[in-house]
């Protein structure tokens, strides 16, 4: 038990897990909320790197058949914390406004859905696997918060970044309602009452 919590593709979860207070701090270097075009480089470097051992952690445990419990259990969380986070982090320091608010709200609203739908289904041993539009929403998801971490540094480096990352976080907010609806409506057919 203790080698499969201690294996390569576990570490790389928990690490994308210290990976979250790490963007976070990065936007309070000076103590308030606003940091340095210096600050946002930094969490988008962190950000990149959480994101790229979403990828490896997964294939990894696949390829070296070291998926373990725990994997199972933190991957998902990991992903989620990292996105709830930056989302929230972006929405209070103005990147993510207005309208583009509701975007980050349905990505949200979702990932709680889902969540607590697969933990309902866990508990009648039904497992809903994750599709392959779920995995292009995970990287237009990432992608787009990538942008928006950049956002007012990017802007001055190539204009345009940040309005880039608003109409790619719409478009992972459309395909995580659809891809939303597909896992409740497998889910319906297994609720009883």
């Amino acid at each position: 038990m203790a080698s499969k919590a201690l294996s390569l593709p576990n570490i790389l979860t928990y690490a994308r897990i210290v990976c979250v207070p790490l963007v976070v701090m990065c936007f309070f270097l000076e103590g308030q909320l606003r940091s340095p075009d210096y600050a946002r480089w930094t969490a988008l470097g962190i950000f990149v790197v959480a994101s790229i051992t979403d990828y490896f952690d997964g294939y990894l445990a696949r390829a070296w058949n070291q998926s373990s419990t725990i994997g199972r259990m933190l991957d998902p969380i990991a992903d989620k914390l990292l996105v709830a986070a930056v989302l929230l982090l972006l929405a209070a320091d103005g990147s993510i406004a207005g309208w583009s608010l509701w975007a980050a709200i349905i990505i949200l609203c979702r990932e709680i859905l889902v969540s607590g739908l697969r933990e309902y289904l866990a508990e009648l041993k039904v497992s809903v696997p994750v599709t392959r539009l779920a995995k292009w929403k995970t990287t237009i998801q990432m992608v787009a918060i990538a942008f928006l971490l950049a956002g007012p540094a990017g802007d001055e480096f190539m204009p345009g970044i940040t309005v880039v990352g608003l109409v790619l976080l719409w478009l992972s907010a459309i395909v995580t309602l659809y891809t939303g609806y597909d896992y409740f409506r497998a889910g319906l057919r297994h609720i009883d009452d």
